[in-house]
């Protein structure tokens, strides 16, 4: 078994200790916020100047101002929707500030924000918002016929107004808004679908406990603070987006800029003209942005990299390293269900004899790997990768499995394992290998 103490300095693994939440002993971050509306407020209350978002129309957010639009929008679900603590709201919205009010607003009350993709047609939009038992949902202009199918939900409309002004279907709300966040650690604040280890779609629980252990794991790991910037282009109904690039920066006071959607040749420029430091993608997106090095072949702000939803080519983290020679490489690997977090590169992977693992637990994360009994293996035995940790979910939303022991432990359904260092290699998915020998071992995986 890996265990997080044993591949992190001091002051890191000091930060993290010990409470007690719903009846059970959990890490967590000393100092650690709430919720993520109550770092968004503390990051106000330090830096109410500075902005936190620019939207893809190059308007920009001050945090004071990102808090107010929250405040407001908080009060308008509260008032004219009949919003309460523990609702689920979904969020049918389109990369921009008025995800990120709204995602903010819903976290105030206490409600659980229910994250919709927007590239889904309308049966499968329809269907995720009846599983997810939502109550009301703030959504683009072109949903609301969708959302109005639907008996007895309610809705807020983005209307796109073409300028820095925020337009809503609700434009005032009679009560006040600036009543006190209701939202706890041991809250429910985030319920997002994935096909995760099966093809049935599941309900993945994110309690603000969970989300801010992770964005207190990401901050800590990449060294992340106010002087520090990234974009935001793909999804932010996905995990990367909501949880690992806006909730991490809001929390630690740095600036997101925000696009619609991927476009390599406006990110680079953006990278260069907003002195962009850190970036966060898949091995896709950065294979788009290498297939435009020549055309950029300078960009000295970037500082570091990190890139889940699987492993990038070695020989396209060198190519990354060439280009931007100051900047680390962090292969990141981890899911919905651990709120994004899990196993990172501590130091920069193109340097690393272990370039094609995916590095060590975060803290507070554990990792086994097991057989199909459930024994564990040893190092280099392929297996089951299973993980526990304070960012790992409790429960799947209305479903039975046993995915998750009794001891906390989830079942990724993803295999692999880990060396004599403690580096863990994701080697497939369960249900696409064919185990014919019992036990497999990874000695050419090692030999990356």
């Amino acid at each position: 078994m890996l265990s997080w103490e044993n591949y992190w300095p001091d002051h890191v693994c000091s930060e993290v200790t010990e409470a007690e939440i719903n009846g059970r002993r959990v890490h967590v971050y000393k100092g650690m916020a709430d919720s993520l509306y109550h770092a968004l407020r503390r990051t106000a209350a330090r830096l109410p100047d500075k902005t936190a978002v620019e939207d893809d129309m190059g308007n920009s957010f001050s945090y004071a101002q990102l808090l107010d639009l929250s405040d407001k929008m908080a009060a308008v679900l509260q008032d004219g929707l009949g919003v309460r603590k523990g609702d689920h709201v979904g969020i049918l919205l389109f990369n921009g500030i008025e995800f990120c009010v709204s995602y903010l607003a819903v976290n105030k009350i206490g409600a659980v924000a229910v994250p919709l993709p927007g590239k889904f047609q309308k049966p499968e939009i329809l269907s995720l918002i009846e599983k997810a038992e939502v109550a009301a949902v703030v959504c683009e202009e072109k949903f609301e016929p969708w959302i109005a199918e639907l008996t007895g939900i309610k809705t807020v409309v983005s209307k796109d107004s073409g300028n820095s002004d925020l337009e809503w279907s609700w434009n005032e709300s009679k009560s006040e808004n600036d009543a006190e966040p209701q939202g706890t650690w041991e809250d429910a604040a985030v319920l997002m679908f994935t096909s995760g280890t099966t093809s049935r779609s599941k309900g993945v629980v994110m309690k603000n406990y969970h989300v801010m252990n992770s964005v207190e794991a990401y901050r800590k790991t990449l060294n992340l603070s106010e002087a520090d910037s990234s974009v935001i282009a793909t999804p932010m109904y996905h995990v990367t987006g909501m949880i690992c690039i806006l909730s991490v920066f809001l929390t630690v006071g740095g600036t997101v800029f925000i696009m619609r959607r991927v476009d390599p040749d406006r990110m680079l420029t953006c990278f260069i003209e907003k002195q962009i430091t850190f970036y966060h993608a898949s091995p896709t997106v950065f294979s788009m942005l290498l297939e435009k090095r020549e055309m950029y072949p300078e960009i000295p702000s970037m500082k570091g990299f990190a890139c889940g939803s699987g492993n990038m080519a070695p020989e396209n983290i060198r190519k990354l390293k060439e280009w931007m020679p100051q900047a680390q490489f962090h292969t990141v690997y981890g899911m919905t269900e651990t709120a994004g977090a899990g196993t990172i590169f501590p130091q920069g992977a193109a340097d690393s004899p272990w370039i094609g693992a995916s590095g060590v637990p975060m803290p507070d994360l554990q990792v086994k790997i097991v057989d199909d009994s459930g024994e564990e293996l040893r190092e280099n035995e392929i297996g089951e990768i299973c993980l526990r940790g304070s960012f790992v979910l409790d429960e799947y939303y209305h479903q039975q499995t046993d995915l998750i022991s009794e001891e906390g432990w989830l079942k990724t359904g993803d295999l692999g394992c880990y060396n004599q260092e403690g580096f863990l290699y994701v080697v497939d998915r369960k249900k696409d290998m064919i185990n014919a020998e019992g036990k497999r071992y990874a000695a050419l995986i090692l030999k990356m």
